[in-house]
C-alpha cells in the first residue's frame, strides 16, 4: 500500500476544520503531559499491540468528518477510524500510522421516538447509557457485550457485536433500521429508511454493519427497540463435567425453552473473575464448569413454569446444587462475574483470545478439540462464552511458553483450532471481528471467490484504500 506521509499544511487544514484544541499529535502531547492519553489512541484490548499515530482527530459531526476524508482521500492519508478501543481483534489500530479518527464527540442520542420504538443515535454513544436512557422510558436495546459500560455503540456496529442477549434477541446488526455515513471519498449517504421493511436496492445498511470500519465512517444510526421485559430469573448451574455443561445448552434449547442468556464459564474462568472482583463465590473442588441462564418476559409466573423446565432438563447431567439468584444485588454479581472474565483473565497472564463459533450442538465437540490440541502444544486455556449462540472464546494463556512459541508457535495449533470450528460448520470470528490479528485466518473460513468480492466491493467504496486499510484481508 503506497500512502503519503502528513505534512504541516495538512496539520494545518485539519485544525480549520476541527479547532486546534481537537488535533492532536505526540510533540503536543509532551508539551502537555498527555503522552500516556495520546498513547492510548495506538492501543486497544488485543494483547500488548501498540502503533503510534502521526495525528489525531476529533471531529464533531458528520460535516467534519467529510471534509477531513476528502483531504485524506486527496492526499492518499492512511484514516483508521476509532471508538472506544475496547475491541479485541486489533481493528482499530493505525498500522500505517497516519489519522486515527476519533468518534468521541459525537455521543449525543439525538431522539428517542417511543411512537414507532426507535432512536437514533451517534457512534460515540456508550452502549450502556443508551441502554439506561431507552430503558427510562420502558423500551430495550438488548445488545449488551461484556464491555457495555465503556464500548461505543458505533464500534458495535464495525464489529456486529453480540452479547450473552443475543441468545434471545439477536446481535447489534438486528436492530439497525438505518446508517448515515461518510465514505473514503467524503461523500455523505443514508444507508436505507427508518422502516421496518426495506425491499429497495441492495442493502447498504448490513454491507456496512461488520465491515470493521473499512468501507465508512458511521455518523448517525437509527435503531428499532423492544418494550423492555419487566421480570427475569437468573439461575447459575453447576457442573461436574465440562462437556455435559456444553451439551445441557442444545437440551434446553430442543425442550422448547429460549433463554434471555445462556453463558458457559469452566472452572477456572469463573475462580478468577470472582477472585478479580473480590465477589466471594463457593468452588466445591469436584464442579469443573458453570452454565449462567436467565429467563426473561413479562410474566414472573410462567418464568417460574419455564425455570421448572429447565431444571427438568438440567436432572440428567452431573450437575451440584443450583444457585437461584433471589435478589437484584445477587443477579447483578453474578453478571459481574461473568462480564468481567476478560479482564480477570489479562490481569493473571498475557494471553490470546480466540473468538470461535460452531453451531450451538457442536460446542462439546469444540471444547474438547480445544482442550486436545492445547495438550498436544503444551499450552492451557481458559474457555467461556456465549453458550446459547455457539461462542467460545478461548484465552490462550502465555504462562511458561517461550518467546518463539508465543509469537509462533502458537500460529499452527490456533490454524488447527479454527480447522476444528469451520469443519463443525462454525467460523473463525463470531463477534470479535478479523481486524489485523485474525486476517491472516480468513483463508481458513472463506474461499477465495468470496474473498475477492470482498476486495471489490472495498475498491468501490475506497478507491485509494485509505480507510482502515490492513485489515480484514
Amino acid at each position: 500500500m503506497n500512502f503519503n506521509a502528513l505534512t504541516a499544511e495538512l496539520i494545518v487544514a485539519f485544525e480549520a476544520i476541527v479547532g486546534p484544541a481537537h488535533v492532536l499529535t505526540a510533540q503536543r502531547a509532551e508539551a502537555t503531559a498527555t503522552a500516556d492519553a495520546y498513547a492510548d489512541y495506538g492501543r486497544d484490548h488485543t494483547e500488548d499491540l501498540q502503533f503510534a499515530p502521526d495525528v489525531v482527530l476529533r471531529p464533531a459531526d458528520a460535516d467534519e468528518i467529510s471534509q477531513i476524508m476528502r483531504l485524506c482521500h486527496a492526499h492518499r492519508i492512511p484514516v483508521t477510524p476509532r471508538g472506544a478501543g475496547t475491541g479485541l481483534s486489533g481493528g482499530a489500530l493505525p498500522i500505517h500510522h497516519g489519522v486515527v479518527l476519533s468518534t468521541e464527540r459525537l455521543n449525543k442520542i439525538i431522539q428517542i421516538d417511543e411512537r414507532n420504538l426507535q432512536a437514533t443515535v451517534e457512534p460515540g454513544v456508550v452502549n450502556e447509557t443508551f441502554q439506561n436512557a431507552v430503558k427510562e422510558v420502558g423500551l430495550f436495546y438488548p445488545p449488551d457485550p461484556a464491555s457495555k459500560g465503556s464500548c461505543f455503540l458505533g464500534g458495535n456496529l464495525a464489529h456486529s457485536s453480540g452479547g450473552p442477549k443475543a441468545v434471545k434477541y439477536g446481535t447489534t446488526k438486528d436492530y439497525v433500521l438505518n446508517l448515515q455515513v461518510v465514505l473514503p471519498t467524503g461523500d455523505i449517504i443514508w444507508t436505507a429508511a427508518n422502516t421496518l421493511k426495506n425491499s429497495t436496492g441492495y442493502n447498504l445498511t448490513q454491507l456496512m454493519v461488520g465491515s470493521e470500519g473499512t468501507l465508512g465512517i458511521i455518523t448517525k444510526v437509527v435503531f428499532r427497540l423492544l418494550p423492555f421485559p419487566q421480570q427475569n430469573i437468573l439461575m447459575l448451574v453447576p457442573f461436574r463435567q465440562v462437556e455435559q455443561a456444553a451439551e445441557a445448552v442444545s437440551a434446553v434449547f430442543r425442550a422448547g425453552i429460549i433463554p434471555s442468556g445462556m453463558e458457559f464459564m469452566e472452572r477456572e474462568a469463573i475462580a478468577w473473575s470472582s477472585d478479580y472482583l473480590k465477589i466471594p463465590l463457593t468452588l466445591p473442588e469436584d464442579i469443573l464448569a458453570h452454565l449462567l441462564i436467565e429467563l426473561d418476559g413479562q410474566d414472573l409466573d410462567q418464568l417460574y413454569k419455564e425455570a421448572e423446565q429447565v431444571y427438568g432438563v438440567l436432572e440428567k447431567y452431573d450437575v451440584g446444587e443450583i444457585l437461584l439468584a433471589d435478589t437484584a444485588g445477587q443477579k447483578d454479581d453474578l453478571w459481574k462475574i461473568r462480564r468481567n472474565i476478560g479482564n480477570s483473565v489479562r490481569y493473571n497472564s498475557v494471553y490470546k483470545e480466540e473468538d470461535t463459533v460452531v453451531p450451538r450442538a457442536e460446542l462439546p465437540t469444540l471444547l474438547k478439540g480445544v482442550k486436545e490440541i492445547g495438550a498436544r502444544y503444551g499450552f492451557k486455556s481458559v474457555c467461556y462464552g456465549h453458550a446459547g449462540d455457539g461462542n467460545l472464546h478461548v484465552n490462550i494463556i502465555r504462562g511458561e511458553l517461550s518467546d518463539e512459541m508465543w509469537n509462533v508457535g502458537l500460529r499452527q495449533p490456533i490454524t488447527e483450532i479454527f480447522e476444528l470450528c469451520v469443519k463443525l460448520g462454525g467460523t473463525i470470528s463470531g463477534e470479535h471481528g478479523i481486524g489485523l490479528v485474525q486476517k491472516g485466518y480468513i483463508g481458513i473460513a472463506l474461499a477465495e471467490a468470496n474473498l475477492n468480492l470482498m476486495r471489490g466491493i472495498k475498491g468501490v467504496f475506497d478507491p485509494n484504500g485509505i480507510l482502515n486499510p490492513g485489515k480484514i484481508f
